[in-house]
């Protein structure tokens, strides 16, 4: 996995702190310097520079940020500042709170981070909101959405590596019979999607495409018409094969013509810099000969382009 993030060996919070108190200091905030510091500090040295500002100005950085900046910019480094877990913990929140839950997010957490990063997820999800991201969930859907998502986010997966493949066969046939007979509720399909190991999850999706010629993600949208379970189910799946090609399409999507998915775009960039963007930024390349950061500064503008392209780990 290789991040895109161009973060150096070492630096000085304090110092970091200072030139930050001073790009807010003046007629007017210095955007530019807040992007040359925190668009190259990695999780640990951004923490550093929260507890230094905190120390010598008796200010808390973050609320500073957000009165000094706005817009999409302001989202974007207010994500960006947060620890991982905490990030994703709003992340989550903002998703449910949403007119329709957006679950792709919810799906993102649940399926791509390792077991014990979701489980850190679900403890800040506890600090900030007071209550259980399962039961903010189970809350905002329903029906068997609601089974799903719960299962998926409660999950404590086994991480290792070994698979057992009489399994595999055992457990693609049922996912088989399940999509055949358009069942996609069935309580097998989510026990299965929501309790394997990844291991074990990818050696079923493979022998699901060798028995039937298929992979099993194209077999479940053969139905045009297909409902929000299935296209859950299908985000899932993916996330979980796939998580780079998963987050190629989402940035795909969030920047195709008909206007920008700035909330995606920036989900996308923020959370993936520090673990696998250069990846996703090399499938892209390969999907759409063209660049990201070329694709990314055509759609955006001003401050917020700057930074997602300083993620991007565009050299000035």
């Amino acid at each position: 996995m290789a991040a895109s993030l161009v973060a150096p060996d070492t630096h000085s919070p304090m110092e970091d702190a200072e030139a930050l108190r001073k790009a807010f200091k003046g007629w007017g905030t210095d955007e530019k310097a807040i992007i040359s510091i925190l668009g190259h500090r990695n999780a640990v040295q951004r923490q550093q520079i929260r507890q230094a500002y905190e120390e010598l100005y008796q200010e808390d950085l973050i609320k500073r940020l957000e009165s000094e900046l706005s817009g999409d910019f302001e989202k974007a480094v207010y994500r960006w500042i947060l620890d991982p877990a905490d990030r994703d913990a709003v992340l989550a929140n903002v998703a449910i709170k949403k007119a329709e839950t957006d679950y792709h997010v919810i799906i993102e957490i649940s399926c791509i981070l390792s077991p014990e990063d979701l489980l850190a997820v679900r403890r800040a999800y506890h600090c900030r909101y007071k209550r259980s991201l399962e039961e903010d969930v189970a809350a905002h859907t329903s029906g068997d959405l609601r089974k799903l998502l719960v299962a998926l986010v409660t999950a404590y997966r086994y991480a290792g590596h070994e698979i057992n493949e009489r399994l595999a066969k055992s457990e693609a046939d049922i996912l088989n019979d399940a999509i055949k007979d358009k069942a996609f509720n069935h309580e097998e399909v989510i026990r299965i999607l929501s309790t394997r190991s990844k291991a074990q999850l990818i050696a079923s999706f493979n022998r699901y495409r060798d028995e039937h010629g298929i992979s099993i993600t194209k077999n479940l949208l053969v139905d045009s018409d297909e409902g929000t379970l299935q296209k859950a189910l299908h985000a899932a799946i993916r996330c979980i094969n796939d998580p780079r090609k998963y987050f190629e399409k989402t940035v795909r999507n969030a920047i195709k013509e008909n206007g920008t998915d700035e909330d995606a775009l920036t989900r996308v960039i923020v959370t993936r810099a520090e673990r696998d963007l250069k990846d996703i930024k090399e499938l892209y390349y390969q999907r759409n000969s063209v660049s990201l950061d070329h694709a990314v500064a055509k759609e955006t503008s001003g401050d917020y382009k700057a930074f997602l392209l300083t993620l991007l780990g565009k050299e000035d």
